[in-house]
């Protein structure tokens, strides 16, 4: 097998020599070159094509986030940030992930050779998820524009006038021999919902709606066609008791690729939503908090970093802290708080998508949504599937043609328990449909 072509980017010589030692003590990996700040990467991505990048956040000249851009945009290829554990470093991090990068490291400690060695692992661990990743969506496109092709050509075939057949002949039939076969148990007519299961997530239109207005879905792909809302630039604000009693709670659990997925969703949501969303994205301390400032800023809903204790209200948004596990419980009252704890990492994380899952387990007198999105292993599967065969249909899962690692949300439609499998950009207009 040829080795993956690594290129690194940092701005000492000394890291730049750790980091390649690093990788390529894995002989599915080399080494092909070396750049000390971000625009003599981009002139190296041009010229050695490497398959994936490493790129330090803070370098001078062109630092790492600029040159992630125009590496993006010149010539996208999977790139690893190595974030040094400041606040700016970690602000230039969240908009990194924004802007493509497909995940990010922190820079070891030079201190501790542990560190550099535990640091070397995840590295690698990273690496090897991006290749296999960008070979999935590889073959995942070649497969779409095989799809593509055969409907297109049945379709012209059947456009086309047909000849008389020959004496005591057929006609052809090339609809029925050109369409591909249709998956097992899936009805394929645009969206995607288990055959067995199709139910409206909507309450039935009154006779006086707009035709316009979001038709129920039963297929392999929602069309999320729904206008969003106009919200004017100042709203009045609900009094604190009323933004605490509701009856829906929106859970998202991600991964590998979720700032960016994050920041699609949250900021198609309206600011009226009627429910609190609460949200693990896989992440280490202190790097949730920058991420929460971030996504504030570009949401209509109020989102911030969870605290122990913290109320929930409708029209926020809760990211649980890196390092410590968040629930959600019920509190009397009629109230439902944060509470965070320092258990044990549970499917390799802390936070896990499970843990969160599984708190809303006994809130019956709420009705439930569970969102998995981009993310690698299969954090929030096992326990998405305990609540579905509790009661909770309203189930969504990424679909493989967004997601930067289909992971997570795979593992989940694999155990038959996602209602709705949707592309990124479609998911905030269907738990809208859904909570509203």
């Amino acid at each position: 097998m040829t080795p993956y072509k690594v290129l690194v980017v940092d701005d000492s010589a000394f890291m730049r020599k750790i980091f390649s030692d690093l990788i390529e003590k894995d002989p599915a990996f080399q080494v092909i070159g070396t750049a000390a700040n971000g625009r003599e990467a981009v002139q190296k991505v041009a010229g050695l094509q490497p398959d994936i990048v490493t790129m330090d956040v803070e370098m001078p000249e062109m630092n790492g986030l600029e040159a992630l851009k125009l590496i993006m945009a010149e010539n996208p290829l999977p790139v690893i940030m190595l974030s040094a554990i400041n606040e700016e470093g970690m602000k230039e991090t969240i908009i990194a992930l924004e802007s493509g990068a497909f995940d990010f490291i922190r820079k070891p400690s030079l201190t501790y050779s542990q560190h550099i060695d535990q640091v070397g692992d995840t590295l690698l661990g990273q690496l090897k998820a991006a290749m296999t990743a960008r070979e999935r969506r590889a073959a995942f496109k070649a497969e779409e524009e095989k799809r593509r092709q055969q409907k297109a050509e049945a379709l012209q075939a059947f456009q086309s006038p047909t000849a008389a057949p020959p004496t005591g002949g057929r006609a052809r039939e090339p609809l029925k021999r050109d369409l591909p076969p249709m998956p097992p148990n899936v009805k394929k007519t645009g969206t995607a919902i288990q055959k067995q299961e199709r139910r409206n997530i909507e309450p039935k239109k009154e006779p006086k709606k707009p035709k316009s207005a979001p038709q129920p879905h039963t297929a392999m792909r929602e069309i999320a066609a729904a206008p969003e809302k106009t919200v004017p630039s100042v709203l009045p604000s609900k009094p604190t008791e009323q933004r605490q009693t509701f009856t829906h709670l929106v859970a998202i659990g991600c991964s590998t690729g979720g700032p960016r997925a994050l920041k699609v969703v949250l900021e198609k949501l309206p600011a009226d939503f009627p429910a609190p969303v609460v949200i693990v994205q896989h992440m280490p301390p202190n790097f949730t908090k920058s991420l929460a400032q971030r996504l504030d800023s570009f949401s209509q809903l109020e989102v911030t970093e969870a605290e122990h204790g913290m109320v929930l209200q409708a029209g926020c948004a809760y990211i649980a802290p890196g390092g410590r596990h968040m629930r959600v419980a019920s509190e009397p009252g009629g109230r439902f708080t944060v509470m965070l704890s320092d258990d044990e990492s549970v499917n390799g994380h802390r936070p896990s998508v499970d843990v969160l899952f599984e708190s809303l387990l006994p809130l019956n007198k709420l009705t439930r949504h569970a969102v998995l999105m981009t993310g690698m292993g299969s954090d929030g599967a096992r326990m998405m599937k305990r609540l579905y065969e509790a009661g909770v249909s309203s189930t969504f899962a990424e679909s493989e043609e967004t997601c930067i690692v289909y992971g997570m949300p795979r593992s989940a439609v694999e155990l038959n328990c996602v209602r709705h499998v949707l592309p990124l950009h479609d998911i905030a207009a269907g738990v809208v449909r859904a909570v509203k």
